[in-house]
């Protein structure tokens, strides 16, 4: 009997239950948690699992790359993309911390917000992202990727930006690195903004409705946070393009779990990839972009960097 295995590569000294029930809903036979690899480790462990099983079955046996250090799984990534030996392949999807998905939902949704409330996409909108963490920094290169001038917005004086804006080069992304620190240069970023996004820690307001007084350009904006208080105020946890009106600004809003239904999802279908693609499939976070567009319906390939 054929047995479906998806062997999970992380740096740490664990796997994530969340990912693993996904993976085995999902039609995976077996998980098998490999911990504690590093990059170096990949090529290897990637080879004794293409070489096991006959070229014809590559839908049989998946590599998942999770772990939380975003830089890190790209690494693994590119080391496990390039393990492979001729027609000996094998499916790699990457979703370290979730954070692929997550912002392949995130900038899904508001694509698709801002798209029926003007007729036109991202492309030549200002896209203020709040939070430089790993979904945070998915959702700046991938909205840089439809062509939005993209922000990442620095809220403690600990974010590294020099960090951030190496990853954003490795996926040809031009993002900016802007401070919002202080209420003040919070507004200056708002003011002129289209969208906004909140990608920051759990439980932490980071747009009120004092900073909102000054968007006056805002149409949408996004909270990945569903722990009270909401990140952005007047975002509701259950919001998809729900209109609100919060001082003087209004725009469309969405909510948490609106972004985790979505994300759920696309983790669930690319898991299904693995299994039903006529091609071993390489899933990175515009891979993830791509299949959340079509789950709204949305179907059309991510843009490219020259």
């Amino acid at each position: 009997m054929t047995q479906r295995i998806l062997y999970f590569l992380v740096p740490g000294s664990n796997i994530s239950p969340f990912d693993v029930t996904i993976a085995a809903d999902a039609g995976f036979d077996q998980v098998i948690p490999l911990t504690g690899i590093r990059p170096e480790n990949v090529t290897a462990l990637v080879q004794d699992a293409i070489f096991c099983r006959p070229p014809g079955r590559f839908n049989d046996t998946g590599i998942f790359i999770g772990g939380r250090d975003v830089h890190m799984a790209t690494d693994m990534f590119v080391s496990a993309r390039a393990a492979m030996v001729g027609d000996f392949q094998v499916g790699v999807f990457a979703d370290p911390n979730g954070a692929y998905t997550t912002s392949a939902a995130v900038v899904a949704l508001v694509e698709k917000a801002v798209h029926e409330s003007t007729g036109t996409g991202l492309a030549g909108r200002t896209v203020s992202v709040f939070g430089t963490g790993p979904v945070g920094l998915c959702t700046a290169i991938l909205a840089a990727r439809q062509g939005a001038r993209t922000r990442l917005c620095q809220l403690t004086a600990d974010d590294d930006s020099k960090a951030a804006l190496r990853f954003c080069e490795r996926y040809g992304a031009q993002v900016e690195w802007v401070s919002a620190e202080t209420h003040r240069s919070k507004m200056s970023v708002v003011a002129d903004s289209h969208v906004a996004v909140s990608a920051a820690k759990a439980g932490i307001r980071i747009l009120d409705r004092e900073v909102l007084d000054a968007a006056e350009t805002l149409l949408v904006a996004a909270d990945t946070n569903a722990v009270p208080p909401a990140g952005i105020e007047g975002v509701g946890v259950n919001d998809r393009n729900v209109p609100v009106k919060v001082a003087k600004t209004t725009f469309l809003s969405i909510g948490p779990l609106a972004i985790g239904s979505l994300k759920y999802k696309t983790q669930f279908g690319l898991y299904r990839t693995i299994q039903t693609a006529s091609t071993p499939a390489l899933l990175d976070f515009p891979e993830a972009y791509a299949y959340a567009l079509q789950e709204l319906g949305q179907a059309r390939p991510a843009a490219k960097p020259d």
